[in-house]
Order: structure tokens, then C-alpha cells, then sequence
């Protein structure tokens, strides 16, 4: 158990954490939340005691041992794949040099009866025993199926840690904490460094792990399979659920709602009694209940409403321009990189709109696609861009291309041309950048900030084909689901790669499977695809004839049925939108008959002929009595509205 009280922490001059207090029970699962910058990591670190608070105290549970996960870390080792993971057993190793020491002098040792000999024959069984204890003979296996979980071949366990990308080395890191079996695991946004399949691997390791578990994440589907417990930063306080993220939201939104509500009846209170009280304050009579009065608002405990920070990037894509029907066509395609084969010959095609969604573990050549049709990365076969096609492309360290001397304000001005130029200022508003801001320098970023910046750059020229890759690591879950809703209202053709599974659900129109240097087709977004494949984990990717043998596919999910739910909601929102827009039509085109009608009323010398019709004044009262129904109506429809919008929420 770990225990933290009223812990604060103070950088530039504003309170980061402030006064928070809580306990990581020794079996909790602990989804740590908040915005990009919000402290969520430096909350980790102080736990860690990498860094410490400006006030309060951490208490730790006897034997307390903690592994951590840090967002980004500098790896630079020399050892093997399963040499630095066997670090992780250096308790064990020591003890094996020892007893293998012990053999050698064994070995040499004639003088059986004597009392030395009998000395080492004791501490070699005490030790082999200890060994054996500790689990040595299990620690290469056990090894192997970390690596080989986390998305290692065999292949690649005798290769230097240092050949491999940063984001292989984090797979290390993270093989070597879940090897060492803490009692508590930090993990600060591990799915950034993983595939679809190492996630659901770690999600199923982390269900059998016993210790307590504290992870930051992004990624909501991961959360909500890993928590139970969801802690929430947010403008240096924390507030603090039982309960998995996506239970959170809905929980964190009532309470937000019934304190506003008792914060509003309380102000009528207050102001009804300050009323009471300069109405009557010089009145004799009222001296005793004017007291009274003034006692009670100055014994009352104010209701304060959460200072819950909303601001977030707000953007559209600009409507594409027109393009051919055929976006991208490729024909036996193939790539390798030296003697090392990605893709054989793939046939793809995007038609105008699509929007495609590329996933399979990493190195099986999605990027390297994405790289081949936006970057022009060489290639054998034939691809060819169709007639028209303007690409905006995201690449996965996209924010590492940045420039780190410049701006942000010069990131976007280097770039952009003719008209755009005169709302960068605004674009960057839109990303959150504003004031003094937009002169900060790329390098004091957060990677949160340079993901931000790097989207903003694909508005600066209007594009019908998006390419991107990995574009939602770093970004805060509000920040995504903007992203989700631009790219859901895009109307251009769209090639996405990504592992998170809620963020692309409801995305695309087709799934496109990258295994074994080929690629296969699934029509319908992520969900779909998993139950075409009838696998819940994507675990298995690469075992075609692994099928789960249960009722339990991915299309009964709770995730499959809040996506039909939300469908349905949708269709019949924007249906009463629909009879609103109509309803006021009809509303406008009465009221302005009428109006002309009122007119000619108030000008019986100019118009007698007319209104001394009687169909003039039939047609009066019709357009009367159908104005007071058309209001009706609408008022109707705006409850009705009202109400499903209330029904949705109370329901997720």
C-alpha cells in the first residue's frame, strides 16, 4: 500500500498538484486521467521518488517494490533482446554465478571428507534450492513468453537492443518490469508503444497480475479493460471514482449536474436572504430576524462548483477539392529494406470518400505503405495516384520532424501560402495556441503540444486524401474525440493507421489486415472486423486457423451495442432536427403572410377592397389558428429533443 498526503508541487510559479491526498490499495487497478499537462506523469514520478513534492509525504507498505514505465526514456544497451530482459532476474543471475562458482570448486575439490568439502556441498543445495525457489529454471521461458507477447519473433532475441527503433526499446523496458513482478506497475501511455495485439496480450497479463496497477492511457477501450478505479487531474486538484473510465465520464457528468443545481438554488437562497436583510436592516421591528439572517449566511457552507477545465482544440478540415474516382491503385506491389521483405505483392485500391483503416502488428508494413503513397518512398510494382489528388500526410513522428529552433508560429508560417497565411493566428487558436504561446520554440513542447502543432499544419492547404499515421498519440482523450468528429465530418478519402480501437470504431468503411507481407480486406470499421475474424483480442493475428471457440464474439460487446445504440440515436436526432427546420420554415413563410396581411389591416383606406373580402379574413384566421399549431409543434418537437438528448445520457 501506498499511501500519498497532501502532496503539492509548484512549477512556474502555478500549482501543478495541490493539496491531493488518496491511497493505491494493494490490488487496485488505477486509470490516472486528465489534459495534456494536466501532471498525470510528474504524479507518477513523484510515486517513483524519481522527483519530489514541495509538500506532503508518500508512506509506503513495508517491501513496497515499484516498476516504472515512463512516457519516453534513452535507451543505449549493447546486450541482446533476452539479455537485457534477463536483467530483470539479476537476483537470480548473481545466484547462478554463485552456484555455478560453487560447481567449479566442487569440480576441483578430492578432499571429500573434510569439513570444507562438507561446507561447499551446504551452500551449493542451500543455494540451488534458492534457485529453484526464486523460479531460475522457469526464468528463460518465462522470458520468452514476455518478449513473444509484447510482439518479439524469435528471430529477434539475439539482436542488440540498440539495432531496434525506440519504440521496440520501450517494449524492452516494459518486457523487464512485468519479468521483476513489482507490487506496484506505473505505467505512463504504454499503448503508444504497442500494436493491436501487444495491448490485448498486456490487457490479459495485467487481469492475472496481483499487485496494484497505476497506468496513464488515452486509450479509452484499454482503460476500461485494465480499471476499475479512475483518478482524475484536473487544474491541480483530483477527484477520484470507483469505477472503469467510461463509467467515469457518466458519473463525473451527473455530479457535475447536481452540484450545479444545488450551487444555483443556493444562490436564490443567499439572494432571497440579502434581500430580507437590506429590506428590513433599519427596521426596529425586524432587528431580531435581520440577525438572525446575517448568522446564517455567515454560518452557511458555500457550494463551489469544480473548476473542471473544458478548453479544448476545436477545428474542421477544409472541404476537399474534387478529385478523380480513383484515389490510389496498386498493383503487385512490394517492398523490403535491404534483404528483409515488408510487403509482396499487394493489390490495393481507394475510391473517392473511402475512408480505410490499416492495422497488424508493427513492422508488418503499414507505415511503410503509408510512406509509399504519401511520402514517396521507393517501391517495386505499380502504384498510381488518381487524377487530382492533393495528400495531407501525418507521419507517425510526425512531431519529431518539427523543427525544434523554430516557433510555433514560424512552424505554420514557413509552410503556409496566399490567403491562409492571414489566420494562422487563428488556426493556432484552434490548437490551443494563443498569446505568448505561439513564440514559444518547438523544442520546449510537450509531446502533447507538438502533436497538436503537427495537425495543425494539415489545415493550411485544403487536401482529398489523408494520410495518417499513428495521429492520436499524445493527444488527451477530449482532444481525440475532436479529432474523431473532424475526420467522421471530412468528406475527402482518408488511410489511417492506428491501435486504438475506440478512436477508430465507427471510422472506416473498410479494415485492411497487414500480415505476413500480404494484406487482406474486411469491409466495415474495427469492430467489424474483429467479428468477421470471430477474435476479441486481435491476440492472434497471425494464427489464421486460431478461431475462438465461444458465443462470446466481439458483435455482443458492450462497445458493438453503445456504437449501435449511439447510431440510433443519431437517426432519430437528426430526423427531429429535420422536422424543426421544416416546422420554423413553415412558421416563417405563415408569420411573413401574415405580417403582409397585418399590414394591409392597418391600411383599410389603401387596401379596402381587399379586406372587405371574405376570403381575406378566412384566410386571416387559417394563417392565425396555423401559426399558433406550427408553434406548438415546434415546441413539440424541441421537448421531444430535449428529452431523447436527456434519455441518451441518462442511458450510456
Amino acid at each position: 500500500m501506498i499511501s500519498l498526503n497532501h502532496i503539492s508541487i509548484h512549477f512556474t510559479g502555478e500549482n501543478l498538484l495541490d493539496d491531493i491526498s488518496f491511497i493505491i490499495a494493494d490490488h487496485d487497478r488505477i486509470g490516472l486521467v486528465g489534459k495534456n499537462g494536466a501532471g498525470k506523469s510528474t504524479l507518477l514520478k513523484i510515486i517513483k521518488r524519481e522527483i519530489s513534492p514541495d509538500n506532503g509525504q508518500i508512506i509506503y507498505s513495508q517491501n513496497t517494490s515499484i516498476g516504472h514505465l515512463p512516457q519516453d526514456m534513452t535507451i543505449e544497451s549493447e546486450r541482446t533482446v533476452i539479455e537485457e530482459a534477463q536483467t530483470a532476474f539479476d537476483h537470480i543471475l548473481k545466484l547462478k554465478v554463485e552456484i555455478d562458482q560453487l560447481t567449479d570448486q566442487l569440480t576441483v575439490c578430492t578432499d571429500y571428507e573434510s569439513e570444507s568439502y562438507s561446507r561447499l556441498i551446504q551452500r551449493f543445495e542451500e543455494s540451488n534450492h534458492l534457485f529453484n525457489l526464486l523460479g531460475g529454471n522457469a526464468m528463460k521461458g518465462e522470458t520468452e513468453r514476455v518478449l513473444k507477447g509484447l510482439g518479439f519473433l524469435e528471430e529477434d532475441f539475439q539482436r542488440p537492443v540498440n539495432t531496434f527503433s525506440s519504440g521496440w526499446q520501450m517494449r524492452v523496458e516494459l518486457a523487464k518490469i512485468l519479468l521483476r513482478n513489482p507490487s506496484v506497475i506505473l505505467l505512463d501511455e504504454p499503448t503508444n508503444h504497442l500494436d493491436i495485439e501487444a495491448i490485448t496480450w498486456l490487457e490479459e497479463w495485467i487481469q492475472n497480475f496481483q499487485g496494484a496497477l497505476v497506468v496513464v492511457s488515452h486509450d479509452r477501450a484499454f482503460l476500461d479493460n485494465v480499471t476499475h478505479r479512475t483518478i482524475e487531474i484536473s487544474q491541480g486538484k483530483i477527484y477520484d471514482f470507483k469505477s472503469s473510465y467510461s463509467e467515469y465520464i457518466v458519473i463525473r457528468e451527473e455530479q457535475l449536474e447536481q452540484q450545479l443545481a444545488a450551487y444555483e438554488n443556493q444562490q436564490r437562497q443567499i439572494a432571497q436572504i440579502e434581500r430580507f436583510i437590506e429590506r428590513f436592516r433599519y427596521k426596529a421591528t425586524k432587528a431580531r430576524q435581520v440577525q438572525s439572517r446575517i448568522k446564517l449566511l455567515e454560518k452557511m457552507d458555500k457550494i463551489e462548483i469544480d473548476g473542471l477545465d473544458r478548453s479544448s482544440i476545436h477545428f474542421r478540415f477544409p472541404p476537399p477539392p474534387s478529385s478523380g474516382k480513383i484515389v490510389v491503385e496498386i498493383k503487385n506491389l512490394s517492398k523490403k529494406y535491404d534483404n528483409k521483405v515488408v510487403l509482396q505483392n499487394i493489390d490495393f485500391t481507394l475510391v473517392k470518400g473511402e475512408k480505410v483503416a490499416f492495422v497488424g502488428r508493427n513492422g508488418e508494413g503499414k507505415s511503410t505503405l503509408s510512406k509509399i503513397i504519401a511520402a514517396g518512398l521507393d517501391y517495386e510494382g505499380i502504384f498510381r495516384l488518381g487524377y487530382n489528388v492533393k495528400i495531407g500526410y501525418y507521419a507517425q513522428n510526425q512531431s519529431e520532424l518539427l523543427d525544434l529552433n523554430k516557433t510555433v508560429y514560424e512552424t505554420l508560417d514557413e509552410t503556409a501560402k496566399g490567403e491562409i497565411r492571414t489566420r494562422l493566428k487563428s488556426i493556432l487558436g484552434s490548437f490551443l495556441f494563443s498569446g505568448e504561446a505561439i513564440e514559444k520554440k518547438v523544442e520546449v513542447l510537450s509531446g502533447g503540444e507538438k502533436a497538436r502543432l503537427a495537425l495543425a499544419k494539415l489545415l493550411l492547404e485544403p487536401v482529398n486524401l489523408l494520410v495518417l499515421d499513428e495521429p492520436t498519440n499524445h493527444l488527451d482523450m477530449l482532444s481525440k474525440d475532436i479529432l474523431k468528429a473532424a475526420l467522421l465530418d471530412y468528406s475527402g478519402s482518408m488511410i489511417i493507421v492506428s491501435h486504438d480501437r475506440d478512436f477508430l470504431q465507427g471510422l472506416t468503411h473498410r479494415v485492411i489486415e497487414f500480415k505476413q507481407h500480404h494484406i487482406n480486406e474486411y469491409l466495415g470499421d474495427i469492430y467489424d472486423f474483429l467479428s468477421a475474424r470471430q477474435i476479441d483480442t486481435l491476440r492472434e493475428l497471425d494464427t489464421e486457423n486460431k478461431i475462438i471457440q465461444n458465443n462470446q464474439i466481439l458483435q455482443q460487446s458492450q462497445n458493438k451495442i453503445e456504437y449501435e445504440k449511439r447510431k440510433a440515436h443519431e437517426r432519430k436526432r437528426r430526423k427531429i432536427i429535420s422536422e424543426i427546420e421544416k416546422c420554423e420554415e413553415a412558421v416563417f413563410q405563415t408569420d411573413n403572410e401574415l405580417a403582409e396581411m397585418e399590414h394591409k389591416l392597418a391600411n383599410p383606406a389603401q387596401y379596402q377592397d381587399t379586406i372587405n373580402s371574405k376570403d381575406f379574413f378566412n384566410r386571416y384566421d387559417y394563417l392565425k389558428k396555423k401559426s399558433e399549431r406550427l408553434m406548438t409543434e415546434w415546441e413539440d418537437l424541441h421537448l421531444m429533443l430535449e428529452e431523447l438528448d436527456h434519455s441518451d445520457l441518462t442511458d450510456s
